[in-house]
C-alpha cells in the first residue's frame, strides 16, 4: 500500500475548491458548501480519510486524492459530451464516495472497516449522508435530488459490485466510468509498489482482475530505446 501522494494535500484542496467553484446550479453549490466547505464538520474527515482498506488509495488522504481525480475526469469529459449535465455529474463525482467516511477508520497505520461499514456498506452510508445534506438545503428540487442520489447509488456500476441499481443516466454512467478508471489505475500503483525489484509482471491481483505488466517502468530500462540504439 502506498502513502505517496502525487500532489500535496494543499494542492489537492486548491484543485478541488477550484472545481467546486465552477458549479453554477445554486442548490448544488449550496449542497457542496454545506458538505465540503472549509468550515464544514465533514471537510476535515473527507480530506484525511482513506478511500479503501486494501485495493486503491488505501492511505491517509486517499479519499481526497481519488475523489478529486474522478471529479477532474468527469469535468473534462463533460466538455466532450455536451448532453451531460456537468453540474450534476461533477457534484456526484465529488460526493460519490462520501459513505467511506463512515465505512472505514484509520487506526495508526492500519485501515479498518467500521461496524456500520460491514453492516450497511459504503454506498448505503453515502446515500444517507447525501440525502440528509440535501434535506438541509432549502427548496432543493426533487428531480435534482433524484438525479444526484442515483449517481451515489449506481456508481459501482453493477449489482454484482454492490450497487443496488445500475447507472441509468448519462451523468451516472460518466461518474461510474471515471470512478472505475480511477480505481483501476490506483490499483496499478499499489501493485507496482509491491513488485519485487527487477520484476516486470505481477501475480494475479483481485483489484485489477488480471496480472499487471510494467515493463521498463519496473526495471528503469528503456528496451525500445536500447533496441533502436543498437
Amino acid at each position: 500500500m502506498s502513502g505517496d501522494l502525487a500532489r500535496s494535500v494543499k494542492q489537492m484542496e486548491r484543485d478541488l475548491r477550484e472545481l467546486i467553484a465552477t458549479v453554477q446550479t445554486p442548490h448544488l453549490a449550496a449542497l457542496l458548501e454545506r458538505t465540503l466547505g472549509s468550515s464544514s464538520p465533514t471537510w476535515r474527515r473527507y480530506r484525511d480519510a482513506p478511500a479503501a482498506k486494501r485495493y486503491h488509495h488505501a492511505y491517509r488522504h486517499g479519499l481526497l486524492e481519488h475523489s478529486l481525480s474522478v471529479a477532474q475526469a468527469v469535468s473534462a469529459l463533460a466538455e466532450i459530451f455536451p448532453a451531460v449535465d456537468r453540474d450534476v455529474a461533477l457534484t456526484g463525482a465529488v460526493l460519490h464516495d462520501l459513505g467511506k467516511l463512515d465505512a472505514y477508520r484509520q487506526v495508526g497505520d492500519e485501515i479498518e472497516m467500521t461496524d456500520a461499514g460491514r453492516l450497511h456498506g459504503e454506498i448505503a452510508l453515502g446515500y444517507a449522508r447525501v440525502r440528509d445534506a440535501i434535506a438541509a438545503v432549502d427548496g432543493f428540487p426533487a428531480e435534482l435530488a433524484q438525479a444526484l442520489l442515483h449517481i451515489i447509488l449506481s456508481h459501482h456500476g453493477s449489482l454484482a459490485h454492490g450497487s443496488p441499481v445500475v447507472p441509468c443516466t448519462r451523468e451516472a454512467t460518466l461518474v461510474h466510468m471515471a470512478d472505475n478508471l480511477g480505481s483501476k489505475l490506483g490499483s496499478f500503483d499499489r501493485v507496482q509498489d509491491a513488485l519485487e525489484v527487477g520484476s516486470r509482471w505481477s501475480g494475479y491481483d483481485n483489484g485489477l482482475g488480471a496480472v499487471a505488466f510494467f515493463g521498463a517502468a519496473a526495471t528503469g530500462q528503456d528496451p525500445v530505446g536500447a533496441r533502436l540504439a543498437a
